[in-house]
């Protein structure tokens, strides 16, 4: 009896099962355009770039980003905060499609939530089945769930890859990864060259009210363009659009005689990024008296700790590192095995932002460039709002 009510039990919950991917096929089904953007650096930027290029030409458009909040963006651009009664799920895509039918999208482009492997290719065959990929880049992140390597990342990354349709990436060292995937579910690669990225003039960029790096205008417009949305249109567009809180800044402020300039680095969180973001820092404040790095450390991260300890010491260097957050001692050991003069480490961990800055104000001189880096959670979000809500004002347009 117990074997019979078991089997009857399963038959319905596959049954059920059944259904419900018949229902959520069928919503899916309304939204003609979806647009599945992943990747290691930037998606969050890229796939509001996107949107914003289809919103301005009249597109009907959704878009959900999971980058520093998890953020859902109406037709009419207005954000509202992603409701989480726990942690984030991969099945929350199904609750996003359901949002987006109720708003008539036309459009919806929507950020990849998985980091496994098999979830990558479970969002993607199940959940959105794009009509557009996109994979911005391939780095060194997560590599406790994707690594151990970077190619590792590539191929993880590569599981979401859609059947018989486009993939556009801006990725260039690992491509290969890239077209043997393409090649393997019917689908055509569209790659972004360096001339691609060399067409976005300083002019395009001036636009943003925050730091953009062209790889991800030049991507946005080339999914956009495929969506026959003209390039003035979507530049227009993304210029008007809200920045991820994320997204890259710098702020300016005189405090009783000390001039600071605060740059917010913190979402920079693989060693490539943070270098080229640190690098472009000094060149844009050369003459300050101190250069101090802000490394937001998560107990949670400890792989990212290790990584950024281990470059920095091959990066120009920094007066001091004041390390908060959790789990500072990873970096700190990390950091100090390579080679980073431990005098020059400031642990403020699990300091609020308001004691934070009273650190950094014992370790800057009368101009000071202060970075964050490595994790804009936590901390990191808080320490950001501190500085722009007292700058005088931004910096980088």
């Amino acid at each position: 009896m117990a074997t019979i009510v078991l089997l009857i039990t399963t038959g319905l919950l596959i049954g059920y099962g059944i259904w419900e991917l018949y229902r959520h096929r069928q919503k899916l089904a309304k939204i003609p355009i979806r647009v599945h953007v992943n990747g290691t650096r930037g998606k969050s930027s890229v796939a509001r770039l996107i949107a914003a290029g289809l919103r301005a030409s009249g597109i009907r458009t959704c878009c959900k980003t999971t980058g520093t909040l998890p953020r859902m963006i109406v037709p009419s651009g207005t954000e509202y905060p992603v409701f989480r009664p726990s942690r984030a799920n991969v099945i929350e895509q199904v609750r996003i499609v359901d949002m987006a039918v109720e708003f008539e999208a036309e459009a919806l482009v929507i950020e990849c939530m998985a980091l496994r492997p098999n979830l990558q290719w479970l969002c993607e065959n199940k959940l959105i089945r794009a009509t557009h990929g996109v994979i911005t880049n391939a780095r060194e992140d997560h590599l406790d769930v994707m690594g151990p390597t970077e190619k590792d990342v590539a191929w993880a990354l590569a599981g979401m890859v859609p059947v018989k349709t486009k993939l556009f990436t801006a990725e260039r060292d690992h491509l290969d990864v890239f077209e043997h995937a393409s090649k393997d579910r019917q689908t055509q690669l569209i790659a972004i060259s360096e001339e691609d990225v060399e067409q976005i003039t300083p002019l395009d960029l001036a636009g943003f009210m925050y730091v953009e790096h062209a790889e991800n205008v030049a991507l946005a417009l080339r999914v956009c363009a495929d969506l026959g949305v003209d390039r003035a249109t979507a530049l227009r567009g993304m210029w008007e659009a809200k920045p991820d809180p994320g997204a890259m800044t710098a702020h300016e402020m005189d405090f009783f005689g000390r001039k600071i300039h605060f740059v917010n680095g913190f979402a920079a969180n693989d060693p490539e990024s943070t270098e080229r973001i640190w690098k472009m820092a000094l060149e844009r404040y050369p003459e300050v008296e101190r250069r101090v790095m802000v490394v937001n450390c998560r107990q949670d991260r400890p792989d990212r700790s290790q990584q950024l300890g281990k470059s920095v010491t091959n990066w120009p260097p920094a007066d001091y590192y004041v390390l908060i957050g959790t789990g500072t001692y990873i970096f700190a050991k990390t950091a100090t095995e390579a080679g980073i003069d431990p005098l020059k480490l400031v642990f403020a961990e699990d300091l609020p932002a308001p004691d934070i800055f009273e650190t950094l104000l014992e370790y800057s001189g009368k101009t000071s460039l202060i970075m964050g880096i490595a994790n804009i959670g936590g901390v990191g979000l808080d320490v950001v709002r501190y500085f722009a809500n007292r700058s005088t004002q931004k910096t980088f347009k």
